[in-house]
Order: structure tokens, then C-alpha cells, then sequence
């Protein structure tokens, strides 16, 4: 009798194992392809940025997130600095300035250029500027929403621009500004757009 009773407590110690060792196969499978999909999700590319920093001297334009990883002094004339060519992206300004070509002390000495402004969405649909930090200096406006619908620009610093530190065009709809500083932007001449925001 003996022998049948450890032959059972063998049997069912035997069947604990096989459903623990199973258990510990499944789990051990389900992590090894949980961290796969991360990974290959990762470097998919589906959170990929740009980096801008330094000299532009023609328009960049930004498909992706983009984001400033330094200063940039912008030498691009009669046309925008940065422009959107995408839809469903953002720039994020990281702490970091963009200056044109504007006289630091007086801004535009009263003359403005066309075009040439520190950033625009050029059309393009739910697309944002994200702070902290400061767009100066251009010859017309800091940042220009045309033709945008769904936009946002966020704790950005515009300062002496030619025509507004942030303009939103007759053409463009539902744009949020938020938590945003604009100082000494506009033009003395006449029939200039004028101002902050």
C-alpha cells in the first residue's frame, strides 16, 4: 500500500510540476514577444524628430516632429524660416531661440519684408508650435497660421517682429494660443499689421 500511495504523491507532485513549468513557458513567451512589439514599434519611427539648430539660410521644411536641439539665426530672405509641410506634426521649440534678420534694438526701422516670417503652417492642418521659447527679429510676422485648420501655439516669447509676434490669417479656424508672450512687435507704417497677437 505503501508503494501506491508514493507512486500517487508522485504522480500528482509530477502533475504540479508540468502545470508550473507550463505556466512559467507561457509567461516567459508572452514577455519575450511583448518586448519584441516594443521594440519594433520603437524603431518603427512612429516618434522620430527632426533636430534644427544652427545657420538656415533657405526655408526649412519639417515633414515630422521636429524640435530645436540650439539656437537658430535665420538668414533666409523674403520667405519663412521654417515652414510645415505636413499635416499632424509639431515643433518644439526646446528652450531655444529663432532670430531673423530684423534690427535687434528697433525691430524693423519701419520697413517690413514680405514673407519672411519666423515660422508658418503653410496650410496645413492640425499642426503645433510648442514652447518654452522665443521667436524675435523677423522681418514680418514671429509665427503665421494661413489656411490652418486646428492649430496651437503654446508658451512661446515673440519680440520685436515687423508685423505681429503670432498671426492668425482670416483663413485659418480653430486655433488655440496659450500661456504666450508677445512684446515690442508691429510697424510704424501705415497700413501695416501692428501688434502682439
Amino acid at each position: 500500500m505503501r508503494f501506491w500511495a508514493d507512486e500517487r504523491k508522485h504522480r500528482k507532485h509530477s502533475s504540479e510540476s508540468f502545470k508550473e513549468e507550463r505556466a512559467m513557458r507561457t509567461t516567459r513567451f508572452w514577455t519575450c514577444a511583448s518586448l519584441v512589439a516594443a521594440a519594433l514599434l520603437l524603431s518603427s519611427g512612429v516618434v522620430r524628430a527632426e533636430d534644427i539648430s544652427g545657420l538656415i539660410t533657405t526655408t526649412r521644411t519639417i515633414t515630422e516632429h521636429s524640435r530645436l536641439v540650439g539656437d537658430v539665426t535665420c538668414r533666409v530672405t523674403g520667405a519663412p524660416c521654417i515652414r510645415f509641410g505636413s499635416s499632424h506634426i509639431d515643433l518644439r521649440l526646446n528652450g531655444f531661440t529663432m532670430t531673423g534678420q530684423a534690427d535687434p534694438i528697433t525691430g524693423c526701422n519701419g520697413a517690413t519684408t514680405a514673407g519672411e516670417t519666423g515660422i508658418s503652417t503653410n496650410g496645413q492642418t492640425d499642426v503645433e508650435v510648442r514652447g518654452p521659447g522665443v521667436v524675435q527679429q523677423f522681418r514680418a510676422d514671429g509665427i503665421l497660421f494661413m489656411g490652418t485648420l486646428l492649430g496651437k501655439v503654446e508658451a512661446v516669447t515673440t519680440t520685436t517682429n515687423c508685423l505681429s509676434g503670432i498671426r492668425v490669417n482670416a483663413t485659418s479656424s480653430r486655433i488655440t494660443l496659450g500661456a504666450n508672450v508677445s512684446v515690442r512687435n508691429g510697424s510704424t507704417v501705415a497700413g501695416s499689421f501692428c501688434g502682439g497677437i
